[in-house]
């Protein structure tokens, strides 16, 4: 009997004129733990979905369980129990807990007619399996990100799942749900439940993965047990780049104050004392809940403080609005790209040129065309757009792709203090590299850059200073010659 619990050979996948899958294999042992890496659009979601039985592939063996087949079907790949967290969990947010564990169940049975008893029947055993501590009768949009999560694992195990692949699932949680999500899965491994966990994030796949596939383009770069791997490798093989050799200098000459706040409180912070210098990329850490993204929000206009000052070159001002805090030179990249961010229908180019708009029209506020594809074309060559045409929608782009639309449309805008809130999430290694060089470029250049993450490969590789909050408050304050990731986990 084979070994693998998984096993696709020369898979091939067309969309259109698009060769998204080129020979690729993927084999996956039973009772092991594989990480499926790769960069945005190297065909990590396709091998998936063939897999799953979504795509039919256009060349190429699958193998489930040493049974062989031409193509899978979406029925046949659970039958087979092959079951898939996606990033949105695909839960039900306006049912119950309980609903949303029960209901597939229900389903499969063909019940017509189901009592709530046996509802709650078969969500006891579900979260049983994981001991997943849960309020069954709660609305589950009411829960946290990592609750939904468990759900949606709960919920496949009792389908008596063979293989769970996980894409990308630990993007919007804290540390010490990453860390709750590690011992699940370490539960599910002893179990003899294969995961395949889909990650770009360095440090994980070498604390939890046993394996590890690269896809590049469409192709396999390398596969092996991740005792094998280093982080340099890692990085070379996703993105065929040596970082060493490009990396831009982080010291740069800082400049006097740009921005300071005194005693600066709002909903969430509390008499948050800071200074930011030209040229100066400050860092603001600290768990989820600390107060980093509402001070964040304050500093844009768009949380009104309780008290205190904040002042710009000096001068004490107001900021009522993000209106406000254009004029007066701040820019913030938000949280979520998606939601609080871009305009996914509307261009890259609409996207990029939106803050200058009033630049770029006459007196009667009629739009220089000229100029805004001259202001579009130049950034998206200056920042690395990747894209053949910038009249493409901006929801074609992978997630660094966006991220850099989002940060080309505030550096165009030339701001004083540009604010980033978690710069890189969800972006593959190669964006985040490139990202983190621009950000040195820009202060280099005098801006001033505060940076809001709890990566802290993130905050060590980029930022001058940190400040760390806790419980809305600042509680420590680190320079740069002891920036390091023991000392910065004591603190947080």
């Amino acid at each position: 009997m084979s070994e693998n619990l998984i096993s696709v050979k020369g898979i091939h996948k067309y969309f259109g004129g698009v060769h998204a899958l080129k020979g690729v294999d993927l084999q996956i042992k039973k009772g092991e733990v594989h990480c499926l890496a790769g960069e945005n659009g190297c065909g990590k979601s396709t091998i998936i979905k063939v897999i799953s039985g979504v795509h039919k592939p256009d060349g190429g063996d699958i193998e489930i369980d040493g049974q062989k087949y031409d193509y899978m079907t979406p029925t046949e790949s659970i039958k087979q129990g092959i079951q898939i967290i996606y990033q949105d969990f695909s839960v039900f947010p306006n049912l119950s807990v309980i609903e949303n564990l029960a209901f597939n169940k229900v389903l499969a049975n063909k019940k017509k007619f189901v009592s709530r008893k046996e509802f709650r029947r078969i969500a006891e055993e579900a979260i049983s399996k994981i001991d997943f501590d849960v309020d069954l009768d709660a609305l589950v949009e009411t829960l946290p990100v990592a609750d939904k999560q468990l759900i949606a694992i709960s919920r496949a195990l009792l389908d008596n799942a063979k293989l769970i692949i996980m894409d990308e699932p630990t993007t919007a949680l804290t540390k010490k749900e990453v860390k709750r999500m590690f011992e699940i899965i370490e539960r599910l491994k002893k179990e003899g439940v294969t995961i395949l966990f889909v990650s770009h994030k360095l440090e994980e796949v070498f604390e939890i993965c046993d394996s590890v596939t690269i896809f590049r383009n469409g192709k396999n770069v390398i596969s092996c047990p991740v005792s094998e791997m280093d982080e340099k490798k890692f990085s070379y093989h996703m993105t065929g780049r040596h970082f060493e050799e490009d990396a831009a200098p982080k010291t740069r000459n800082i400049g006097g104050t740009v921005l300071e706040t005194k005693q600066l409180s709002a909903q969430g912070f509390n008499d948050v004392n800071l200074q930011l210098r030209k040229g100066e990329i400050l860092g603001i850490t600290g768990q989820l809940g600390s107060g980093r993204t509402e001070l964040s929000l304050a500093l844009f206009g768009l949380l009104n403080p309780d008290k205190g000052e904040i002042k710009i070159e000096g001068k004490e001002v107001k900021i009522p609005n993000p209106a406000k805090a254009q004029e007066l030179g701040i820019a913030l990249v938000p949280e979520d790209r998606l939601t609080e961010g871009l305009f996914l229908p509307q261009s890259i180019k609409r996207n990029i040129v939106i803050t200058r708009i009033d630049e770029l029209s006459n007196k009667l506020g009629i739009v220089n065309t000229n100029s805004i594809d001259d202001e579009s074309a130049k950034w998206v060559r200056d920042i690395g757009v990747a894209t053949k045409n910038d009249e493409f929608p901006v929801s074609t782009l992978s997630g660094g792709n966006q991220q850099k639309v989002l940060l080309a449309r505030w550096i165009a805008s030339e701001p004083k203090v540009l604010i980033l809130n978690g710069p890189t999430v969800g972006v593959d290694i190669g964006a985040k590299h490139d990202i983190h060089n621009l950000l040195r470029d820009l202060a280099s250049k005098g801006m001033g850059i505060i940076i809001v993450s709890d990566d802290v490969s993130e905050i060590i590789n980029t930022c001058d200073r940190v400040i760390v909050m806790q419980k809305g408050q600042i509680t420590a304050e680190v320079k740069e010659a002891d920036l390091n990731a023991k000392t910065l986990a004591n603190y947080i």
